[in-house]
């Protein structure tokens, strides 16, 4: 007997189809990375063998400094594409970000749409996701560690999206006071925390309040790629004021590029800067590196793909890598860390 789906279920589908087959790009003149190009070097003095990807992050060894954005879970369909996600990154040897877990924490029966180390238990490495702003609205560090561990998550992304939230038919609006719950949170977890924004941007500004918390990095989701405040614009009434508002922001935020800038500033070298928002091409992941990150993030193509079938995902994955690589040799870098050395020419 087929079981009703949840009004959180129904959300979790929709945001998955609005992302598929709606213009969701963030509105403004330059998209996340595209305003930065480096310098090729035509006589590197490397041989294309020589460019060694392999990269440490947070304690585990990926095979390129790239990780699967946070998407989705909360559904059956949901599932299935974490599932093809976590093994293309297993068989490529790259990390992986669940979407947020909150689904599971107000319904455990809807955990398997987040379990993939079943399917993929060689993933090198998996984030769990939650929103900050729960914190506000009762879940606490029991909850958490339990919906870590219940999908064996290596480390956290503790999300930020008070834009998001603000035009959500449903949002949740309650951001005050939450330094030092999110302090009280990373404090009490066993695994590493970051803080991730979602498509706006960590600024200069937050990334200054947030940098004495005990946390092992940030995730920058800058301007420049899918836009959550338009996605959300495209649910419930288009002539709600909320849909308005979330059309008229979908740009309002940091670009990625000044968001890694910001964050590899304020914070020092034993803190992760991964790099998000926009990232579609090595060309983006080689920029990211380049302006201070230590791995990018990408979502959009990677979902696309999976859709499709693990086999496309894992085609993505092996082309970026490739693309990083040769980028790499063009430039004269053994390694992504090298990458920073480059000189980047700004449009």
């Amino acid at each position: 007997m087929l079981r009703a789906m949840s009004e959180l279920e129904r959300r979790k589908d929709h945001h998955l189809d609005i992302v598929l087959n709606e213009a969701v790009g963030s509105d403004g003149p330059t998209r996340g990375l595209g305003r930065y190009v480096l310098e090729l070097d035509a006589l590197p003095e490397i041989d294309l063998d020589e460019v060694d990807l392999s990269t440490q992050l947070l304690g585990k060894s990926l095979r390129a400094p790239i990780v699967i954005g946070a998407m989705t879970g909360g559904t059956e369909r949901a599932g299935d594409v974490n599932r093809r996600l976590a093994r293309a990154a297993e068989r490529v040897g790259v990390g992986m970000a669940l979407g947020s877990q909150r689904a599971m924490i107000v319904k455990p029966e809807l955990t398997e749409t987040f379990v993939v180390k079943d399917a993929a238990p060689d993933l090198p490495l998996l984030f769990g996701n939650v929103g900050a702003v729960q914190l506000n609205y009762g879940v606490t560090a029991d909850d958490v560690t339990k919906a870590i561990e219940a999908v064996g998550a290596d480390a956290l992304n503790l999300h930020l999206n008070p834009l998001q939230e603000a035009v959500q038919p449903e949002g949740d609006t309650r951001f005050g006071d939450l330094i030092p719950k999110i302090a009280e949170l990373a404090e009490a977890l066993a695994v590493p925390v970051l803080l991730k924004e979602v498509g706006a941007g960590i600024s200069s500004t937050t990334a200054a309040k947030i940098a004495h918390l005990p946390i092992a990095g940030v995730e920058t989701a800058g301007v420049g790629g899918t836009s959550w405040a338009k996605v959300e614009s495209f649910r419930g009434e288009a002539d709600s004021v909320q849909a308005e508002v979330g059309r008229r922001l979908a740009g309002f935020g940091v670009p990625t590029g000044a968001s890694i800038e910001a964050c590899r500033r304020v914070f020092d070298e034993e803190h992760v800067v991964i790099g998000s928002g926009g990232v579609r091409t090595g060309m983006d992941i080689a920029v990211a590196l380049a302006l201070g990150a230590d791995a990018a993030a990408l979502a959009a193509p990677l979902l696309e793909a999976a859709m499709e079938s693990e086999e496309a995902a894992v085609k993505v994955l092996e082309t970026l890598i490739y693309e990083l690589r040769v980028i790499c040799f063009c430039t004269g870098a053994r390694t992504p860390r090298d990458l920073r050395d480059v000189v980047i020419h700004r449009l």
